[in-house]
């Protein structure tokens, strides 16, 4: 993840009052994309989960 300001090809969500931009066509294949905070033992983060994940892609988290 990092900063950045939305382009022509960018396609915007927002998730729990967070803007988020992903490349229109690695949204239109990975959507929903559902983002959430986490605290675990392994540390704090953002985990993210799309249908990518579900198909056994590296999507379950950030640092992936």
């Amino acid at each position: 993840m990092a900063l950045d300001e939305p382009r022509d090809n960018d396609e915007v969500f927002n998730e729990k009052g967070v803007n988020f931009l992903v490349e229109k066509e690695l949204f239109n294949q990975v959507k929903p994309i559902f983002i959430d905070f986490v605290n675990s033992p392994m540390g704090s983060g953002f985990m993210v989960q799309s249908e990518l994940s579900r198909k056994g892609g590296c999507g379950s988290s950030c640092s992936c």
